[in-house]
């Protein structure tokens, strides 16, 4: 019970790393606005963002997959869990702060974009949590002989 705990918690953080991503794309003429920066300025800002949020969240997928989730296969349950969780955070997002304003829609490529994202996200999440349980399998068989 306590590994399904974790394996959903690990699920619930890939899917809150994608979702802050999808808002902040779909989210960029509210930001604009608010912050009154110049457009570029808050290109920048979102990049710079994906960026650091790349590298940090790929740093801490490694080690929950290996410490939390110990590297075992069922691990890889997790790239499918992710799924439900950012429909829920995404429309969660969307009740809380709904789009009042017409001129905050965001742009109609932006749609295409998250459908890229979507596709590469598991293919990502797999390549992670394949390196932590081969990295596992590997260290586990040094431990052994």
């Amino acid at each position: 019970m306590k590994y399904f705990l974790k394996l959903n918690v690990v699920s619930l953080l890939f899917a809150i790393v994608i979702g802050i991503s999808i808002e902040l794309q779909l989210n960029f003429y509210r930001i604009w606005r608010l912050t009154g920066w110049e457009a570029d300025t808050v290109n920048g800002v979102i990049a710079g963002l994906h960026l650091i949020g790349f590298v940090l969240s790929t740093i801490v997928f490694v080690f929950l997959i290996s410490k939390w989730l110990e590297g075992k296969k069922s691990s890889f349950w997790a790239v499918i869990l992710w799924f439900p969780y950012l429909i829920l955070f995404i429309a969660l997002f969307s009740y809380l702060f709904p789009i009042t304003n017409q001129g905050e829609m965001p742009a109609p490529v932006s749609g295409l974009i998250i459908i890229a994202q979507l596709i590469m996200y598991p293919i990502y999440l797999v390549m992670v949590t394949a390196f932590c349980t081969t990295s596992a399998l590997v260290i586990e068989e040094k431990v052994l002989d």
